[in-house]
């Protein structure tokens, strides 16, 4: 009986002590006063559908393991969380993240827009996910320039951002070159960093997809750790 019992402990436990990450990747979605409630379902629905589209789920599906968290964000202390970390291991894993964001509320839409404050968030809470993996990331989101708080580049001194990139999906960028080389300059930091564009909120889903699938390679993990 006992025999039993150890198999089955072992059986229970042995693959999650034997479990590796390859990227712990946070998404984190700008929901300040600039986006309206028409364009807040836009980013919502269309991060959802991304996380559905088969191209995105075999990327994330390829082993180690992904782990994922999405939160929202705006001003100092407006950080709230979508869905908390979560091992991407399975098609479903997938599914109940879409769906979460499909029947999330939006939790403000007064607040300004504090990058610092946002990307400070993110790099803390690195240490309630996996514990060691290959690379970590944060995707941003945003459709302006930090108004608030102190400035992104007060974030990167104040913390320790090794090994990890810090991604943009610019909103609008294309009508707004400024905004763009905003985030090319302020925000994004690391070797494979980069900036993705979206034509206003219509083409988030585009963008996002394209974006998601750039950080899912082998390639952007194998750079981002140089």
């Amino acid at each position: 009986m006992i025999g039993r019992v150890l198999l089955i402990v072992m059986l229970l436990t042995g693959p999650a002590a034997s479990q590796t990450c390859r990227l712990a990747l946070q998404l984190a979605l700008d929901i300040s006063s600039s986006v309206d409630p028409r364009e807040y379902g836009l980013q919502m629905e269309g991060t959802a559908r991304a996380l559905e589209d088969p191209e995105i789920r075999a990327a994330f599906l390829v082993e180690p393991t992904v782990y994922l968290t999405v939160w929202e964000w705006s001003g100092q202390r407006q950080q709230m969380m979508i869905v908390d970390w979560v091992p991407i291991q399975t098609a479903f894993d997938l599914d109940r993240v879409a769906q979460r964001m499909r029947g999330h509320r939006r939790t403000t839409n007064r607040e300004p827009t504090a990058l610092g404050s946002a990307l400070a968030f993110g790099i803390r809470h690195f240490a309630n996910g996996p514990a060691d993996c290959e690379a970590r990331a944060i995707d941003v989101s945003g459709d302006g320039e930090s108004n608030d708080g102190f400035p992104p580049s007060s974030a990167y001194r104040a913390y320790d951002w090794t090994n990890v990139a810090v991604n943009a999906l610019v909103i609008g960028g294309d009508r707004h070159p400024s905004l763009t080389a905003y985030f090319q300059t302020e925000v994004i930091r690391g070797p494979q960093a980069f900036v993705e564009v979206a034509a206003g909120y219509g083409d988030y889903e585009r963008a996002i997809r394209r974006k998601l699938l750039r950080e899912l390679q082998p390639t952007f993990l194998i750079g981002q750790n140089r």
